[in-house]
């Protein structure tokens, strides 16, 4: 059975996002087709998918490495989510179907339950599925896409601390979610833009490890690839 690149890029961005491979670290065809279990051919295909994300480059002797991305470019990534998670929320409002609204409830729903338990790596699950749901509400492939990439490279170059009140950040959660509701796409905007707003004096940019690679292996999970 062939193995889809997306699968592999999918393996070797989250090894990236998690310091598996850390920036300026080297990245080999055959290394990853044997980390992977796979054959070098959707290793060849996902390394250039993750070269125009940003996360690979490729350099002529070099052959490709992980991307080591400076201080600027890391801020500029919450700069421009800040500008298009509201937009996102906006076209939620317009574009939103049953089904968003149902799982954006739960996901509130959730978080407010664990919030007041306490309970802070469930809420760092939890509020990624909500940013990822509300921008599929959008009704936008393309904003979706562009979103779901800076999600991923701001968990790659970010540490993201735990709000002191994470029950509030559930809380403006719940606001942005009723606004999408009713409808109100302004209002929708203006949450999240401040939502945003709070949120980013809780990263801190990571510092990177001493060692290039981690040494575990582990094959492509196939589960899932038919979807």
């Amino acid at each position: 059975m062939r193995i889809p690149a997306h699968s592999v890029c999918t393996a070797i961005r989250d090894d990236i996002v998690t310091g598996v491979f850390e920036p300026g670290g080297r990245l080999t065809e055959d290394q990853l087709a044997r980390r992977y279990g796979v054959s070098r051919v959707p290793v060849r295909e996902a390394l250039r998918t993750l070269e125009s994300e940003g996360f690979v480059v490729t350099r002529r002797h070099a052959g490709a490495q992980v991307a080591e991305p400076t201080g600027q470019e890391a801020a500029d990534l919450l700069d421009m989510r800040a500008l298009l998670e509201p937009l996102g929320a906006a076209r939620a409002a317009q574009r939103r179907t049953e089904a968003h609204l149902k799982v954006l409830r739960g996901l509130v729903r959730l978080g407010q339950e664990r919030a007041r338990r306490g309970q802070g790596e469930d809420l760092r699950s939890l509020g990624g599925w909500f940013h990822e749901t509300l921008a599929q509400a959008s009704g936008s492939p393309a904003l979706t896409a562009l979103l779901t990439q800076l999600r991923h490279k701001i968990a790659w170059m970010y540490a993201v601390e735990q709000p002191e009140r994470p029950v509030d950040a559930w809380a403006e959660h719940g606001a942005i979610v009723d606004a999408v509701a009713r409808g109100d796409a302004e209002r929708a905007r203006a949450l999240t833009a401040l939502h945003a707003e709070r949120t980013q004096s809780l990263h801190r940019l990571k510092k990177p490890a001493g060692g290039r690679v981690r040494v575990s292996q582990h094959a492509v999970n196939t589960a899932g690839s038919g979807n």
